[in-house]
């Protein structure tokens, strides 16, 4: 599986440090939040709002370097909106992943 990285991040700050740890910081502070809802939604089967933290979530995915993690998002997303939880497990595995590297930043 795919590691996330700051790659993007670099890319984009041009070599402001100071820029970059603005950007992590917000991803550290959004993301267990964002997370906690999305696992809120999916206890509740719904599927609607679900999809919505899914769509939010995979901006970070994207910001991580996770390109083939983000395909797999999209999909979901849409199989939630179609009423299906395919990719789920795969899904999920994705936030684990997440969660990890942004802990040892």
């Amino acid at each position: 599986m795919e590691q996330p990285n700051l790659s993007y991040i670099n890319s984009m700050s041009g070599g402001d440090k100071a820029f970059e740890q603005k950007l992590i910081d917000i991803i550290k502070t959004e993301f267990p939040e964002e997370k906690e809802v999305y696992f809120t939604n999916v206890k509740a089967n719904n599927y609607k709002l679900t999809a919505e933290n899914v769509h939010k979530l995979k901006h970070k995915i994207s910001i991580l370097g996770l390109e083939k993690s983000y395909e797999t998002a999209v999909a979901f997303e849409n199989n939630l909106l179609e009423g299906s939880t395919e990719l789920q497990d795969e899904f999920e595995s994705i936030l684990t992943i997440m969660t990890n590297y942004l802990q040892q930043l």
